[in-house]
Formats: C-alpha cells, sequence, structure tokens
C-alpha cells in the first residue's frame, strides 16, 4: 500500500485502527517528494524538520500538508515567490498556520506560486515554473500551481492555497483535484501576505470533497486578528457530505457556455449536469447579464489593491535592499527605486503600474469607481439567482492545462483564463472544483458549483453527490 497516494480520511482511519503509524506517512510522502519533485517542481522549498504530533489523540490530524508560499510560518522564509522578499521570515504564525499545528499536521514544505499570486499558470515565479503532474509540458494552473500540483503527483496529502479571482480552482480544475474558495470572511486571512484584501481568501486543495469539508472544518472559524473575519457558528462541514440532491435547484448561466470555451471542456461539464439531472436535482437555465464585465472589473479593482498593498515593499524593513553603485540626488529614493527594480518579477511590476494608474488623480474616477460599481452589479445578478435557486453550475476554467510558455506574452489571454472563477471572489461567495471529466489528451476538466454566502454545506451536499456518483477523483497522474 502506498500511504502516499491516498486521502487523509483513509489515513485517519489507519491511524485510528493503528494500522500505520504517523511516522511511515510522513516517510512515504517525503520518499514521494524525492522520487519526482525535480520533475514536478511544485515546491519553492522542501521542510527537512518534520515535528509528528503524539498518537493516540483522535482530535489530532498528522497528516502531511503544503502551505502555499504566501502564508507565514514563523521562522521560516516565506516569499510569495518574489525576489524582493528572499530572506523574510516571519516572527508569527498566520491564524490558520496557528490552527493547523494545533491540530498536529505535518508541513511538508512551502508549494511554489505565481509571485505575490499575480499569475494563471505558476510560471511567473522566481524560482521558475511548476509543472502539470498529468503532463509535465504544461502548466498547473496558478497562482496556487504548486499546492495543486503537490496534491496531484502525492506529493503531499492535502494543501493550502489562496484564491483571489480564481488561484484555488482553476488549478485544482487543470490538476484534477479538489479546490474550495470559502466564503470570504470564514478563513482568517491573518497572516496571508495580500494581494488584493477585499478578494484574497485562503482554502483547502485536496484529493477528494470528504478531505476539503475536513480541512475546513480545521482552518475555518473567526479570527480577531483578521478585521474582515465574521463571527459565525462553528459548524462540522462533514455533516452535510449526504449523498442525495433530489430537489435541490441548480441554475446554469447561459453566459458561461459562449464561444471560447473549449468544446471537451464543454462537453464534459454539460455531461456532468445531465448526470446531476438524473440524481434528481431540478436544473435549469439562469442568466448573469454583468458576467462580460468579470474580467475588466477584476483587473481594475485587484491591480488597484495590489499597487497599494505591494508600497510597503521598499527594502527598508524586511526582504531585499538593493542600493545602487552610483547615487544620484536622492540615495533614499534610489535605493527604492533599484530595490523594486531588481525584486519584482515583469508581471508583478505591470500589475502595479496597472493599479496605480488605477487610482491616480483624473482616472479614479473613470475606472476604480466604476469597477466598483460594476463589481456590486455582479454580485446583485448573483443573489438574484439564489433567491431562486439552491447553487449555479459551471465549468471550472475554459480550456483544460495549456503549454508552458504557450500565454506568457499574452497577458489578456493569461488574463481570461479565471474568466468563470473571477464572480465569486467579486461577489464573496463560496465555489468548488471538481474533477468532471478528461480530455482525449488525458487533461483533467473541472466543474465549479457555487451557492451563496456561507452555504458551504450546500456546495458539499452536491458536489460529494456528484463524486461519489463518479470515478473521476479516483484517476491519478501516471508519473
Amino acid at each position: 500500500m502506498k500511504l502516499f497516494s491516498l486521502t487523509a480520511h483513509e489515513i485517519l482511519d489507519l491511524l485510528k485502527a493503528k494500522k500505520v503509524k504517523a511516522e511511515d506517512v510522513v516517510s512515504s510522502v517525503k520518499e514521494r517528494i524525492d522520487s519526482v519533485e525535480t520533475r514536478v517542481h511544485a515546491y519553492a522549498r522542501v521542510f527537512e524538520t518534520r515535528e509528528i504530533a503524539s498518537e493516540g489523540n483522535e482530535n489530532l490530524f498528522p497528516i502531511p500538508i503544503a502551505v502555499k508560499d504566501n502564508i507565514c510560518i514563523k521562522d521560516n522564509e516565506t516569499t510569495c515567490a518574489s525576489k524582493i522578499l528572499k530572506g523574510f521570515k516571519p516572527p508569527y504564525d498566520a491564524t490558520v498556520i496557528a490552527k493547523l499545528k494545533g491540530a498536529g499536521a505535518v508541513f511538508t514544505g512551502n508549494a511554489n506560486m505565481d509571485e505575490f499570486a499575480f499569475g494563471s499558470s505558476c510560471e511567473t515565479s522566481c524560482f521558475g515554473p511548476t509543472r502539470n503532474p498529468w503532463d509535465l509540458e504544461r502548466v498547473p494552473g496558478g497562482s496556487s500551481g504548486g499546492s495543486a500540483a503537490a496534491v496531484a503527483a502525492d506529493e503531499t496529502i492535502w494543501a493550502i492555497g489562496s484564491d483571489t479571482g480564481g488561484s484555488i480552482r482553476q488549478p485544482a480544475a487543470l490538476c484534477g483535484v479538489v479546490g474550495l474558495k470559502p466564503t470570504y470572511g470564514l478563513v482568517s486571512r491573518y497572516g496571508l501576505i495580500a494581494f488584493a484584501s477585499s478578494l484574497d481568501q485562503i482554502g483547502p486543495i485536496t484529493k477528494d470533497v470528504r478531505d476539503s469539508a475536513l480541512l475546513l472544518n480545521i482552518i475555518g472559524g473567526y479570527d480577531e486578528n483578521d478585521s474582515t473575519s465574521v463571527d459565525t457558528p462553528a459548524k462540522d462541514y462533514t455533516k452535510s457530505l449526504i449523498s442525495d440532491i433530489k430537489g435541490i435547484k441548480i441554475g446554469i448561466p447561459k453566459e458561461y457556455f459562449i464561444e471560447g470555451i473549449d468544446p471537451e471542456v464543454g462537453l464534459s461539464v454539460k455531461a456532468a449536469i445531465e448526470q446531476l439531472r438524473s440524481l434528481g436535482a431540478i436544473v435549469k437555465e439562469v442568466s448573469l447579464p454583468h458576467t462580460e464585465y468579470a474580467v475588466a472589473t477584476y483587473y481594475i479593482t485587484a491591480t488597484a489593491e495590489a499597487s497599494s498593498n505591494l508600497a510597503r515593499f521598499d527594502g527598508v524593513q524586511y526582504g531585499l535592499r538593493s542600493i545602487p553603485k552610483e547615487q544620484r540626488k536622492n540615495p533614499i529614493v534610489d535605493m527604492y527605486e533599484e530595490t523594486r527594480n531588481q525584486g519584482f518579477g515583469l508581471e508583478a511590476k505591470r500589475r502595479i503600474m496597472l493599479g496605480t494608474y488605477a487610482l491616480s488623480s483624473g482616472y479614479y474616477d473613470a475606472y476604480y469607481l466604476r469597477a466598483l460599481k460594476v463589481r456590486t452589479l455582479i454580485k446583485q445578478d448573483l443573489d438574484k439567482v439564489f433567491g431562486d435557486f439552491d447553487a449555479i453550475v459551471t465549468p471550472t476554467s475554459p480550456t483544460t492545462a495549456f503549454k508552458i510558455g504557450e500565454r506568457m506574452d499574452d497577458p489578456v489571454s493569461m488574463y481570461l483564463s479565471d474568466i468563470y472563477t473571477i464572480p465569486a471572489n467579486l461577489s464573496g461567495i463560496p465555489a468548488i472544483s471538481i474533477p468532471c471529466g478528461f480530455s482525449k489528451n488525458n487533461l483533467p476538466i473541472g466543474l465549479q458549483i457555487m451557492a451563496k454566502a456561507f452555504n458551504e454545506e450546500m456546495i458539499f451536499k452536491i458536489a460529494y453527490t456528484y463524486e461519489q456518483n463518479t470515478g473521476w477523483h479516483k484517476k491519478r497522474a501516471g508519473i
């Protein structure tokens, strides 16, 4: 039995039955990392020292987990895959890390990512690109590409990432695993290095839906350190894992099945929708009329917030400090400019420039303020549908995994990778991606399920029912 290939809940059952030891699981995952990491490059850094929680306590989850490189782990280098944070070691744990440590988690390493989460392919990392375990010539998606690839390649049992415009769900779809973006405010952002504060959300990437519910049980909950954290009653999301969706109303937005979607993706998603109908769901077409403005709205809002958040990286307090050889009139300004020029990659610079422009005098009203108004309209579209429907089902990504380097010189094409996932972030609702098929090239295809805010139970119920009646989640990359 290859322990590294099991799900977290399967391992927990073995641990409770005393059929394996936690050390056996950790050793199995370490051997797997040693075997395939040079080809996949899922990690920015692999941890060598691993503390294993004491066994015999049923409340502990001594399960190996990968952590995206933008989530702070005390005294461990955390860089957002950027040169500008080289050597930065946080003096504190992110809230989700503290909760995972309390649950006895074993950290395998920092998963690779697009620099500062800017990207949809995991190619903008200063550590180099991560590769998709299903086809090493293709991208794993992004920005949580390292987390998704690590799970898909069995280099960890489960992982956590962050989702700003689809950065958990899109790589989960491209890597054939499960990725959940929880409701905004359900999981604390304290200790998550910010990209766009009104959009960022930490969430789980797992091998199946049950693991996603288990991991959300651990990392979710109110945190007084996060001003956007919502104080809601604690829930056990595993109780919603019931294989029964009879009478559940599911909306299918017509705007999501338009020209540009890969035909194989469209066919697989439509087959999945028919499967849900055959299982008793009531499926009807709906309209989300402002969907066409989602990408433009997102890239104005997100870049504006990014330009503000990244202003703190200037070489003064932490990370890279680069001093020019020849000082001009203002040495400190020279240091700022040189540090940011050398520290930030091309995509980071592009987004800082775009965001600064959108916030500048004379353009704030024309771009940023208008984007906020359209964001409200997108949320109202979704709220209207959720007044009559329990969930919305769509493709996760318009295409399967594309070749490495294919879109690096075409930013607009890259940005459109998130066209189906962005609305959930703009409106703050939960959304999950689950496997629903494969292309003729054996590349995974993802199905996205969305529900109204704080109704993760509905998402889990539909996803679990579909998963239990199909076998897509059992397929593994042949690396």
